[in-house]
């Protein structure tokens, strides 16, 4: 299982680690096989926190070293069946520079060489805006056994790039990660979070977001912490030592400070318990695309950060879902009555997800029946 991580600070690859092994797990048993997995993860993302996988897998960290190595990469595909790459989320792309994109490229290519199916498991293609990443990205495709996007933009983006891939489409398998509500006594204050992504926070501009997203932030967390009636909470998705202007802590810490009356939660040890503390809001505001999964997959009212296409490809085109903050088309001022009054339409929104949660079970039934075709591939090989 490539591009996963067993304990990155970003709790959404933690996410879709765990989905992804729910889902290979169920799938193997239908056909009668009892699979063993290795997580292939980038060294650098590992944080050292509580591992959230089970005992039925290994750990195979990549570096530069170990992919060229007789006996690192190449020896553990000897091993391998077949991979699952999920490209951790997003990372099939050249937005990233050319060393991620050389790593995620180059597992696939040597799989391809030595014969090891790989698959796409649900993630963002794209985009591919110039030479060499475009012909590589064909490559790849082309080159897959099937390619699962998990919005229909990036299934677009495979028929423009790759004509002759098979893919389909699915969803995020971030939507399975489980949880345990937290017991609410009636008649208590809203529940708000407030999730500030450190990402937007100190670069909101490369991203093309039109409001002002640290002032927007701000005066949310300042309405919030005037009601009586609301308590507010900051809530971490993201914390990394390694990429400081990415860490939600240090954003989360510095507004607590700026607003004592609000509850900065705890740095969460593995995703499910992220999203368990989040199953107890009423609301969300979240600049991270997999907090805002957590809320929906939870049933909590949720107004994503739309600051790039895998929020509108999501929430936009497969959920019907338009209660985003969108990376352009709206001023501080008028992103800010947006929250407001989505808050008060909470109960409205709520219901919304109910339906939603249903087009989400069917397009995991169209992974699920990939992954059941894929292993009775393998079986009978």
């Amino acid at each position: 299982m490539a591009w996963h991580s067993t304990a990155a600070g970003n709790l959404g690859v933690g996410a879709l680690t765990v989905g992804n092994l729910i889902a290979a797990r169920s799938a193997a048993a239908a056909v009668g096989l009892r699979p063993r997995f290795t997580i292939i993860q980038p060294v650098t993302d590992v944080t050292g926190g509580a591992n959230i996988v089970g005992d039925d897998v290994d750990v195979f960290n990549v570096t530069g070293k170990s992919m060229i190595s007789p006996s690192g990469y190449l020896k553990l595909l000897g091993r391998l069946d077949c991979i699952l790459d999920i490209g951790a989320g997003d990372s099939f792309a050249d937005i990233y520079g050319g060393k991620r994109f050389t790593y995620i490229y180059g597992t696939k290519l040597l799989a391809n060489l030595r014969g090891v199916p790989v698959v796409f498991s649900p993630q963002t293609i794209g985009p591919f805006t110039r030479q060499p990443y475009r012909v590589l990205a064909r490559q790849a495709m082309e080159a897959a056994d099937c390619v699962v996007a998990r919005d229909p933009q990036s299934l677009k983006a495979v028929h423009d790039l790759a004509p002759s891939a098979r893919a389909i489409q699915s969803v995020d398998v971030a939507f399975r990660l489980p949880f345990q509500a937290p017991r609410r006594e009636p008649g208590g204050a809203i529940e708000v979070g407030v999730n500030v992504s450190g990402l937007l926070f100190h670069a909101r501009k490369e991203f093309g977001l039109q409001a002002d997203y640290p002032d927007l932030m701000r005066r949310f967390l300042r309405e919030l912490t005037a009601r009586p009636d609301v308590r507010a909470h900051l809530i971490c998705h993201v914390t990394s030592t390694r990429v400081q202007g990415d860490d939600d802590g240090q954003v989360a810490d510095l507004l607590a400070r700026e607003f004592p009356a609000a509850i900065r939660a705890p740095n969460f040890p593995g995703p499910s318990e992220a999203k368990s503390y989040i199953a107890g809001m009423d609301f969300l505001v979240a600049g991270r695309m997999h907090a805002c999964i957590a809320a929906y997959s939870a049933g909590v009212p949720v107004v994503p950060i739309a600051y790039s296409r895998k929020f509108s490809g999501l929430f936009g085109d497969v959920l019907g879902y338009s209660h985003q903050v969108p990376v352009a088309g709206l001023s501080t001022d008028e992103a800010y009555a947006f929250l407001i009054e989505r808050f008060e339409s909470r109960a409205e929104l709520a219901q919304e997800i109910r339906k939603g949660m249903g087009v989400v079970d069917a397009l995991l039934d169209a992974y699920d029946t990939e992954l059941r075709r894929l292993f009775l591939k393998v079986k009978s090989r």
